[in-house]
């Protein structure tokens, strides 16, 4: 009974809580004291279950469920948290260029396997055009289903600024377009994102976190290293291998610090938005879960079903990025934690160094699901009656136009600007997702996680290469020797 009561009294407490906000909801009776004295004491009970349970993963989910707290309760606090949310987001970005570079080029030149580096190129943008095209349509179904634009009242909605659509577009780029019809523009956008992949100077990647570009460079980087003789290729390339190990080790380090940063992130978040935001696009939202829920059951799940991959290890491996990903709203910040735990889980890491990071590009499954919803949405808000010839126009657009951004802030709602604006859809309506966004952002880069997780697990399947016994003992392993299973 004692070794039990700290899994025990929580979910009592916790079941209490439940009781007596559904019993205010319906009969508005609990006094507000009551109320607050019962989140708060069962967020106590939950300090006691976390020390119990020695995982950083419970103090991260610890972490955003205070942060949560602390943003309605003391919402002019949590939003001076903020800094603290992009400090850990700030220290994570830092692991990402050398972790990349040293991790692609170490797989590439240490093997000197150069038709392996080619057939994963392939076979995983067959994969990401397959998996994205996917949750296209599944995220314009749902909007068609449940009609969440039509009968919005845009008076109720916050309007707030939007970010420039002028940043999806360089101001040389814009004097190129000056000059082109406006039926080729579509052309030079998508020859442009090609130009834009290969970088000018690699330190200014690594410090704009340009992912793709340093995959480019690292690439070639390493296909050149390993065309050198091995008397000159083996300095450099156990460089990597040392360089690699030891950003593994700084980012065990650095997780340490999640649980007070994500924290600071979701405090944020409720704190400046408020809770009462969810009236206005109730359904918007639910139908973003609702497609996002759909994909993974029926998109994802099956993959992983027909693949063979232990579900329960999976989910164990994801949880600690996805929950980054959730209250940071940044892919970037899982980078690390995605790369480690799929190497852990069986992948090996020149696949996961080379899928991955591609993936963050090409590979964006909630994103493209949520531009698809919400750019039928804004028709739908501004009464607009689109065929389905002219939806699948746009959300071809959106397909060609959403790839290679996933660094740019705002990402989507510029390219969501940018499209409405050449298909004549009214843009002010977009500030009123806007009020939402950082909601919606963390459900579509939580997917953006799992789906680029699968992903290294399909390619390392298909190369024939995936550790199976070392996924089936995922947890075992992580017990002797990762930090998520120690005490902050």
């Amino acid at each position: 009974m004692k070794k039990s009561l700290h899994v025990i009294l929580p979910m009592i407490l916790l079941s209490i809580t439940a009781v007596l906000v559904g019993l205010q909801y319906i009969f508005n009776i609990i006094p507000s004291d009551v109320l607050f004295a019962a989140r708060w004491i069962t967020l106590a009970s939950f300090v006691f279950y976390c020390i119990k349970k020695r995982s950083l993963t419970s103090w991260i989910l610890f972490g955003i469920v205070v942060g949560a707290v602390v943003g309605f309760d003391y919402p002019n606090f949590a939003k001076s948290l903020h800094p603290l949310s992009q400090g850990f987001i700030r220290l994570v970005k830092t692991i990402v260029g050398p972790i990349l570079f040293a991790t692609l080029v170490y797989g590439i030149a240490g093997h000197s396997d150069l038709k392996q580096v080619g057939r994963m190129a392939w076979k995983s943008l067959l994969y990401f055009y397959c998996a994205t095209t996917i949750a296209l349509f599944i995220g314009l179904a749902a909007i068609n289903i449940t009609q969440a634009g039509k009968g919005v009242d845009m008076s109720k909605v916050p309007q707030m600024e939007l970010p420039d659509k002028a940043a999806a577009v360089s101001a040389s780029d814009k004097l190129e377009l000056e000059h082109l019809p406006e039926n080729m523009h579509w052309i030079f956008k998508t020859t442009a994102f090609f130009r834009d992949i290969f970088p000018e100077n690699i330190i200014k990647s690594i410090h704009e976190n340009k992912v793709l570009q340093i995959v480019i460079f690292a690439v070639v980087f390493g296909i050149g290293l390993a065309m050198v003789e091995e008397k000159k290729r083996k300095p450099l390339v156990d460089l990597m291998e040392s360089l690699a190990e030891t950003m593994f080790k700084y980012t065990n380090l650095i997780m340490y610090f999640a649980p007070i940063g994500v924290g600071a992130a979701m405090a944020y978040t409720v704190g400046a938005m408020g809770i009462e935001i969810l009236k206005n696009l109730m359904m918007l939202l639910l139908t973003l879960y609702g497609a996002l829920l759909v994909f993974l059951l029926f998109v994802l799940l099956p993959i992983a079903l027909f693949l063979k991959v232990p579900i329960g290890k999976f989910i164990q491996a994801l949880k600690e990025p996805v929950s980054i990903a959730f209250a940071t709203t940044s892919s970037d910040a899982a980078l690390p934690k995605v790369m480690s735990n799929m190497e852990d889980f069986g992948v090996p890491r020149r696949i996961v160094s080379f899928v991955v990071p591609t993936g963050y590009s090409f590979n964006l499954d909630g994103t493209t699901l949520y531009l698809s919803l919400a750019s039928i949405f804004v028709a739908q808000a501004a009464g607009m009656d689109l065929s389905i010839g002219q939806q699948l126009l746009i959300c071809l657009t959106l397909m060609i136009t959403s790839k290679g951004v996933a660094a740019v802030p705002r990402a989507s709602l510029i390219i969501l600007i940018a499209t409405a604006d050449q298909f004549g859809l009214p843009v002010i309506i977009i500030a009123a997702i806007l009020g939402i966004d950082e909601l919606m952002d963390m459900a579509r880069t939580s997917v953006n996680v799992i789906g680029n997780c699968l992903a290294s697990v399909v390619v390392a399947k298909w190369e024939g290469e995936f550790d199976q016994e070392k996924a089936l003992n995922y947890g075992k392993v992580e017990q002797l020797d990762a930090p998520n299973n120690e005490t902050t």
